[in-house]
């Protein structure tokens, strides 16, 4: 039931953080105005400064790629790439490996945790005909037990039925559907799905969906504006550095329908990265437009 709560809280606060083993998510917000039409560029624009980065020497390869440095040894790389015969998810998947080859233990901490999930799963699937039987006498018997522990709830607009590790919430505006360790969560354009023995949350409107799968101190988000034109975000955070000392990379791209898209990559010693990904936003923003 922790999982349902920690959903529950989520959906109905917002703004209030819900603490999990795994996961946390302590702001969620959705902007549903209109999107202005990106633009299509054949040149950066690269200004001296902007928020807290500085521009490092003048624009290279024909003004398709700008070097920025920021806080405490941040940098940033501004690039302008043509998809040409490729898509734009096959390229943002090429700069995700390369950004997470530079935090290793991070990127193999959350395997690991995803890896050792499946692994579990099949260990249990592959359990002796005697363990089964001792579970279904375990089954019957928490069966038993729990049928004191349940709830049904009837008031003008609201209905909760609870039973064991079983839920069904539905309220004005909102439903939550949990069992074991995964719950579903829909609320006026949102929807919330979440998977504790995965560590993964993933949550989505009409305007945005993110992705988030965390385990300790590092976590993995992905966020995905709908429509054709490329509007994605990916960040990989941990409070252990690398090698390097970095703490956060990722990038912010936008492109218009067919490329080209520009791609801001952030490399941060901070894991609140110090403005630094706001102010690399900013400078895809400059160039492409919201």
């Amino acid at each position: 039931m922790r999982l349902l709560l920690a959903t529950i809280c989520t959906a109905s606060l917002m703004t209030a953080a819900c603490d999990g083993e795994s996961v946390r998510i302590s702001t969620t917000t959705t902007d549903s105005g209109p999107r202005g039409v990106l633009k299509v560029i054949d040149t950066l624009q690269c200004p001296e400064t902007i928020g807290v980065l500085t521009r490092k020497g003048t624009a290279h390869a024909g003004g398709a790629t700008c070097l920025y440095s920021g806080p405490r040894g941040a940098e940033v790389t501004l690039q302008l790439v043509t998809l040409r015969d490729q898509t734009a998810d096959a390229v943002l998947r090429r700069f995700e490996t390369t950004l997470a080859a530079d935090m290793p233990h991070t990127t193999a901490e959350l395997r690991a945790s995803a890896d050792a999930t499946r692994a579990q799963t099949a260990a249990d699937e592959a359990r002796s005909q005697a363990d089964v039987a001792a579970d279904v006498a375990a089954v019957e018997a928490d069966a038993a037990a729990s049928a004191a522990d349940s709830a049904h709830v009837r008031a003008p607009g609201m209905a909760i039925d609870a039973e064991g590790d079983r839920a069904r919430v539905r309220l004005p505006g909102m439903s939550v559907d949990a069992e074991g360790d995964k719950a579903s969560v829909r609320f006026g354009g949102f929807s919330i799905n979440a998977d504790d023995s995965s560590q993964r949350v993933d949550i989505s409107s009409s305007d945005e969906s993110v992705s988030v799968q965390a385990h300790d101190d590092a976590a993995e988000i992905r966020t995905r504006a709908p429509g054709e034109a490329t509007r994605r975000t990916y960040m990989l955070t941990d409070r252990t550095p690398a090698d390097e000392g970095w703490r956060l990379v990722g990038f912010e791209a936008r492109g218009p329908v067919g490329g080209p898209i520009v791609i801001a990559t952030v490399r941060a010693k901070d894991r609140d990265s110090d403005g630094v990904f706001d102010s690399a936003k900013d400078l895809v923003a400059l160039n492409v437009g919201e």
